[in-house]
């Protein structure tokens, strides 16, 4: 019931979610009901692209609930992220098969390619969709306990906490570059077949991934506002504002703090998953510190600490980012840095604080 009480008084956020639901079924139905040539025929291109940001949004989102409401500024995220999507990776690769190129039944392309003789221990299980779902929760989720357990028990904060997630993504590209790490190396994993035993290249499976997109956004959401409106969305809020009073009353502030930097892990792991079997492939440059950056960029244009303001960040400057790397291939970064700043000297709280800043004027007057 508290649930919907919360939801109930954030009135944008149900807009958003009403307009969510909206796309996971309009989509849909226009990709698949009407044919190519239709008025209202939505090409499998564009629903793969919309999915693609979907995902985008479920990871701002996840950086948002720890930036906006935590006041740790995640520079790491993008790891989890990929270690989600390499999870699911590694399933989808367990799926192909003796269809590989060199028709190995239980070796992928690659490992035959570096004459492995066996697979990996850690490679096992991922045949099983339950254990690669399990995975791809779990991975991001150890990583992000045991890094935030030393990190806030030794109380690092700012920007020191900031420049050590973005350590931790850099490691982590370094090491799924190597070759002996088993997992593709540089190429990454790739030529996909099906998922569930859907071929990749149906449309239909392509329409059941972007569903699966906007229903997983919508759980997400849901489930940060429920935290942000309980009790322990007032502790993070105050560990946020004041920690060390937060502390001085007697609150375990490093507890709050790793429930809820795992919690947030999870989020972006999941959407790592469902980004790689729309997108055909993960390689290491989804650690690039510089992906987490951007990340941050899309929170902040869309406004912190409003989590609808995360997703419309990310779809907004995605879409941006398409548009201008076609149009404008050579000047395409000029166009998002010059969007960062418009947004930080004209619209500090983001596009969501700027327009909720109009209402209020509005109602004002």
């Amino acid at each position: 019931m508290s649930i919907i009480k919360s939801l109930y008084r954030d009135k944008v956020g149900m807009v958003m979610l009403t307009l969510l639901t909206l796309m996971a079924v309009i989509i849909p139905a226009c990709n698949q009901v009407f044919p190519e040539g239709h008025t209202f025929h939505i090409s499998t291109f564009t629903m793969t692209l919309l999915g693609k940001y979907l995902c985008y949004a479920l990871l701002a989102l996840s950086v948002d609930l720890v930036w906006g409401y935590l006041g740790i500024l995640s520079l790491g995220h993008g790891a989890f992220f990929g270690l989600g999507g390499y999870a699911m990776g590694m399933y989808l690769m367990r799926q192909i098969g003796d269809r590989g190129v060199y028709g190995n039944p239980l070796l992928p392309d690659f490992m035959v390619f570096l004459n492995w003789q066996e697979l990996p221990w850690f490679w096992h299980g991922f045949n099983w969709f339950a254990f690669a779902m399990l995975m791809v929760m779990l991975a991001p989720a150890a990583l992000a306990f045991i890094f935030g357990w030393f990190a806030f028990k030794s109380r690092v904060t700012g920007v020191y906490l900031s420049i050590i997630t973005q350590a931790m993504t850099y490691a982590l590209l370094l090491a799924f570059f190597r070759n002996e790490m088993g997992f593709g190396g540089n190429n990454g994993l790739t030529d996909f077949k099906d998922i569930l035993g859907f071929s990749l290249q149906n449309d239909a499976t392509k329409a059941g991934l972007f569903m699966a997109s906007a229903i997983a956004l919508i759980l997400g959401y849901i489930s940060c506002r429920y935290i942000t409106q309980s009790k322990l969305g007032r502790v993070c809020t105050a560990i946020r504002d004041q920690e060390s009073r937060v502390r001085f009353l007697g609150y375990r502030v490093e507890h709050a703090k790793l429930f809820i930097f795992t919690f947030s892990a999870v989020l972006a792991g999941i959407a790592g998953a469902l980004y790689v079997p729309q997108v055909g492939i993960i390689n290491p440059t989804e650690f690039s510190p510089l992906n987490s950056i951007e990340i941050v960029i899309w929170v902040a244009v869309g406004g912190r600490a409003t989590l609808y303001g995360a997703v419309a960040g990310a779809l907004v400057v995605n879409y941006a980012k398409s548009y201008l790397t076609a149009a404008f291939p050579d000047a395409w970064l000029f166009g998002l840095g010059a969007l960062f700043i418009l947004v930080t000297l004209f619209l500090p709280q983001g596009i969501s604080g700027g327009i909720t800043a109009l209402f209020k004027k509005k109602e004002a007057r």
